[in-house]
C-alpha cells in the first residue's frame, strides 16, 4: 500500500528492520541504569518523577466479552442469561454478580454503557477501536499505542514508548497494530510469550566485553550510514535501536518475582495478572503505553461456561490493578482502559452462546482525567439498542486522548496534507472528563 507519507517504501523497508531486530533480541535503552530498575521495587517513585508524564494501559478482552456478563447485565430478561445482578459502591448501579470486587470498587471507575461502532468483524472491529477510525484507500492511521507513545514520551526517555502483550494465538494479529507515518520509533514492542521479550539474555559464550565492543561497532556503523541518509525512516530506525538495546542491561524489568509476594497475590497466578503487573511495572517506569490482551472470549457457544471462567479473573486483575495504582500514587497519571473490538448478542443461540454485537455494548475506564463513579449511557430493558447517549469508537478514542492531556484536534502533517488524529467533527465525552 503507498500512502500520501513521508516516502512510504522506505517507510516499510525501516519498519520491517526495526521489527527483525526486535525479533533477533537487539534491544535498546529500557532503564539504562541500575538506580531506575531498583526503583521499580519500591511502593511509589519519586513524586517529581509520577507528576512527570502520563501513561494509558489497555487491558483488551480479545474475542469480545459479553457486556451482559460484565458491565450490563438485564437479570429478569429473555437475554439476561443465569446470573444475578448486584449493587455497587454507587447507588442505583448494579454490574454482574461475576464481578465483585469490581462492584465494590464501582465508585472508582467510569462505565460508558452506550458503544454503538458498527463493526461485528473481528479484524476490522479490532482495528476500528484502536484507531479510532477505519483507515483509507491510501492511508493508513497510527492505531491508539503509536500515537500516545509518541505524544506521552518524554524526550530523554530511555523506554520504549509501546509495549503489548498478546500471548494467545486467536486473534493475535487482528488489530493490525501500527505507527504508520509516525515512523518505526512508535512501532510495539511485542512480547508473545510469558513475560520476557524473545532473545533478552546475551548468549553464554559472549563475553562482557564482546558485548559492549559489538554495541560500539553497531552505534559507530548506525552514525555513519545515518549521515549519508538524512531521511525519515532512518532516522526513526536508528532512534527505535536506541530505545531497545539497554533492554538487555535491564533483565529485572520483567521479573516479577522481585515483587512482594502479597502484590502478586492480588493478581492471582494466571499470566494474564502477571502480565497485569508487568504493565504497572512498565508505566512505573515511564513507558506511555501498554495493552495487556486477554483471549478469548468469542463465546459463540457456551457463553456462561466462558464467562464463568473469564470474568472472575478479569474481575481479580482490575481490582488488583486499581488499587495497586492507587497505592503506589500511580493512579492520577495513569489511565486503565477496559474493552474488547465488540460485544455480544442480546439473543443466547442454540448452543447457549451469544454472537458478535457491536450496536449496545459497554466498556470500562479508570484513573487519569476521568470522573469516578460516572456511568453514560443506557441500553434498553433487553440490551438490544442504545436509548441514550450513543457514542462511536471516535468518541472513546478522542476521550481517551483528552484524558491523558492530549488536544484530540491536534494534526499530523502528512507530505502536504494535514493530518487530524481523530475524524473531524468527532468530540470526546465531555460528561466523562474530570
Amino acid at each position: 500500500m503507498k500512502c500520501q507519507s513521508c516516502g512510504s517504501a522506505q517507510h516499510n523497508v525501516s519498519r520491517r528492520a526495526f521489527l527483525g531486530t526486535l525479533a533477533a533480541g537487539t534491544a535498546a535503552g529500557f532503564l539504562g541504569q541500575a538506580s531506575a530498575v531498583h526503583a521499580l521495587g519500591e511502593p511509589a517513585l519519586t513524586g517529581v518523577l509520577k507528576a512527570a508524564h502520563k501513561s494509558v494501559i489497555v487491558l483488551w478482552l480479545a474475542g469480545g466479552a459479553s457486556q451482559f456478563e460484565t458491565w450490563d447485565p438485564k437479570p429478569g430478561r429473555l437475554t439476561g442469561g443465569p446470573f444475578a445482578a448486584i449493587p455497587t459502591s454507587v447507588p442505583g448501579v448494579h454490574i454482574s454478580e461475576l464481578m465483585p470486587e469490581m462492584a465494590k470498587r464501582m465508585k472508582d471507575i467510569c462505565l460508558i454503557r452506550s458503544l454503538n461502532t458498527k463493526n461485528a468483524d473481528h479484524g476490522a472491529a479490532a482495528a476500528l477501536m484502536m484507531r479510532g477510525r477505519k483507515d483509507e484507500a491510501a492511508l493508513s492511521y497510527p492505531d491508539m499505542g503509536a500515537i500516545l507513545g509518541r505524544e506521552l514520551a518524554q524526550a530523554d526517555s530511555k523506554v520504549p514508548e509501546y509495549v503489548s502483550f498478546y500471548t494467545a494465538t486467536e486473534g493475535r494479529d487482528f488489530s493490525k497494530l501500527t505507527p504508520s507515518f509516525l515512523g518505526a520509533r512508535f512501532a510495539p514492542m511485542k512480547i508473545a510469550e510469558n513475560l520476557m521479550p524473545a532473545n533478552l539474555k546475551k548468549p553464554a559464550e559472549m563475553s562482557e566485553d564482546e558485548h559492549f565492543a559489538r554495541a560500539q561497532l553497531q552505534e559507530q556503523l548506525g552514525m555513519s550510514f545515518i549521515q549519508g541518509h538524512d531521511v525519515a525512516p532512518v532516522k526513526s530506525h536508528a532512534q527505535a535501536y536506541a530505545r531497545v538495546h539497554g533492554l538487555m542491561s535491564s533483565e529485572e524489568l520483567f521479573d516479577i518475582s522481585k515483587e512482594p509476594a502479597h502484590v502478586r497475590e492480588k493478581y492471582g497466578p494466571t499470566l494474564f495478572g502477571q502480565q497485569a503487573i508487568m504493565a504497572r511495572r512498565m508505566v512505573e517506569a515511564g513507558v506511555p503505553f501498554v495493552r495487556v490482551s486477554r483471549a478469548w472470549w468469542d463465546s459463540h457457544s457456551q457463553n456462561f461456561e466462558t464467562h464463568l471462567e473469564l470474568a472472575p479473573e478479569l474481575d481479580r486483575v482490575m481490582s488488583a490493578l486499581l488499587d495497586d495504582l492507587k497505592e503506589r500514587g500511580l493512579l492520577e497519571r495513569t489511565l486503565v482502559v477496559t474493552m474488547g473490538e465488540f460485544g455480544r448478542t442480546p439473543e443466547i443461540n442454540a448452543t447457549l452462546g451469544r454472537d458478535h454485537f457491536a450496536a449496545a455494548w459497554s466498556a470500562a475506564l479508570f484513573g487519569c482525567g476521568i470522573k469516578a463513579g460516572a456511568v453514560f449511557g443506557k441500553t434498553d430493558a433487553d440490551g438490544r439498542a442504545v436509548v441514550e447517549d450513543e457514542v462511536g469508537a471516535g468518541e472513546l478514542f478522542a476521550t481517551i486522548l483528552r484524558a491523558v492531556g492530549i488536544d484530540h484536534k491536534k494534526e499530523y502533517q502528512v507530505g502536504a496534507r494535514p493530518v487530524p488524529l481523530v475524524n473531524p467533527g468527532v468530540q470526546p465525552i465531555g460528561k466523562i472528563l474530570a
